[in-house]
């Protein structure tokens, strides 16, 4: 990564939003903006924490190892969103990933200013108390579904779920275009499973896939395949 001459305004990201405006001047002078290029790995599971990165523009996936030569994507980053923090603790090592999607550039903010903005701005402590708590229902959510749902059913969640973050560009598809191999991390499954449950689904009108490109068609009928197999 590199040092990035692009200044982000200090309203922007998850820390700045919730901090005091008193702090703002001493996280600009805290702060270094990096550029990331896509596929380029931010850190490690199992580096050392040096710090916190907040996305300021791109998108990030943050990963975990599953098996041997597989992984788990734990969600998407982007708008500002928080990455590093699960290695906050006595521990000191990530125990996930991160990898740009695309091109973007991450904001750095190294462990000891981290901990010193924790200790003076109260609502920031507490509005990453509330995020922690939701990552964990989140974490719960897709544990559950890993045990007890379908392939068909996590994939019509993931689908979901990517649609409700990211949105949908003009012609219809969600704003964000995957490999097969990321939805497949996403939902929790493998390639080949993935691939002939969106076949599935083109065939019974779910969805419409142009490349990497994929139209949500009936949003009801993929809730309903959530529903039925929670």
């Amino acid at each position: 990564m590199k040092k990035s001459k692009n200044e982000c305004n200090v309203n922007t990201c998850f820390m700045c939003r919730n901090c005091l405006k008193q702090w703002q001047p001493a996280i600009a002078a805290n702060k270094v903006n990096l550029k990331v290029k896509r596929g380029e790995v931010i850190f490690n599971e199992g580096d050392e924490v040096r710090g916190v990165y907040f996305v300021y523009d791109g998108v990030v996936k943050v990963h975990k190892k599953w098996g041997a030569d597989k992984e788990l994507i734990i969600r998407f980053a982007t708008g500002g969103a928080i990455l590093g923090h699960r290695g906050l603790g006595s521990n000191n090592i990530y125990p996930i990933s991160a990898t740009a999607l695309e091109d973007g550039i991450i904001c750095y903010i190294d462990l000891p200013f981290f901990e010193s903005t924790l200790k003076v701005n109260t609502d920031f402590t507490y509005n990453l108390m509330l995020f922690f708590a939701s990552e964990l229902q989140e974490s719960e959510r897709k544990m559950r579904n890993l045990a007890h749902m379908s392939v068909k059913g996590r994939v019509a969640q993931a689908l979901i779920s990517l649609r409700d973050q990211f949105g949908k560009k003009e012609d219809g598809s969600i704003n964000i275009e995957l490999s097969r191999q990321d939805l497949a991390s996403y939902a929790g499954a493998t390639y080949e499973t993935v691939f002939r449950v969106l076949n599935e689904m083109l065939k019974e009108n779910l969805i419409k896939t142009s490349g990497k490109k994929i139209i949500i068609n009936n949003r009801e009928k993929l809730l309903d395949l959530t529903a039925q197999e929670s």
